[in-house]
């Protein structure tokens, strides 16, 4: 049972950030009531030590939200067991409808509202996309800030395309 509110608040929480509606008219703040999956190779659940390992080929899916990753660790509180960690290692995609995150690494602190993307990070919808050495979202404000993380040789780098105009289509 833990488990399943585990993974149903890490979800919910992750994607909240995004804006778009659920379907059915649920908004992301609702989640809550879809049911989730989790697909992995193995799964270790650790009581004593508080958290939930899923190893290979992680495919964790709520509504249109679907979350890939090698390895997801989920680190619960001694008391309520309420989520205060989940981090996502290796070939880490986070979807939803055209939007899609990349990274090695992503992290989501429950105290802060945070996660943060590391490992060249980029998110990517339609043809735009942005990129940075850390891409951090506060899920509670929704915003989210890309930064070089203080390296000079690094840059955050954004392409943002026009909207096509609809009654200028096909003319030259």
């Amino acid at each position: 049972m833990k488990l399943n509110f585990i993974c149903i608040v890490f979800i919910c929480v992750l994607f909240s950030v995004s804006g778009s509606a659920a379907p059915s008219g649920v908004s992301p703040k609702d989640r809550s009531t879809l049911p989730i999956t989790v697909k992995s190779n193995e799964m270790n659940a650790d009581n004593k030590g508080k958290t939930a390992v899923f190893f290979g080929k992680v495919v964790a899916k709520q509504g249109d939200i679907t979350i890939l990753s090698d390895k997801l660790v989920v680190s619960y509180a001694e008391k309520g067991g309420e989520v205060e960690k989940v981090e996502a290692f290796g070939n880490v995609r986070i979807i939803q409808q055209n939007r899609t995150g990349f990274s090695d690494q992503a992290v989501y602190e429950n105290s802060t509202g945070r996660i943060v993307m590391t490992g060249s990070p980029r998110v990517v919808q339609g043809d735009d996309r942005i990129s940075g050495k850390v891409i951090t979202y506060f899920v509670d404000e929704e915003k989210s800030y890309v930064t070089s993380d203080g390296d000079p040789k690094a840059r955050v780098e954004a392409v943002i395309n026009p909207a096509a105009r609809k009654n200028n289509a096909g003319t030259p």
